[in-house]
């Protein structure tokens, strides 16, 4: 996540906050959270777009 912190410009808090959101793409892996550096391009290539309709889930 530290690396994640520095690519997008945001503090590692913030960037957990956004995986714990699911907004960024994240593997868990247990209780570690994993970010597939693929996977986190295409989302910023994309726009770093989160869910249909804004950033907060549907119930």
């Amino acid at each position: 996540m530290p690396e994640v912190a520095r690519i997008l410009d945001l503090k590692e808090d913030r960037v957990y906050a956004l995986a714990m959101e699911g907004i960024i793409p994240i593997v868990r892996i247990g209780r570690q959270l994993r970010v597939d550096p693929d996977k986190l391009q295409e989302w910023i290539d994309n726009g770093g777009k989160a869910f249909d309709g804004g950033w907060k889930k549907e119930a």
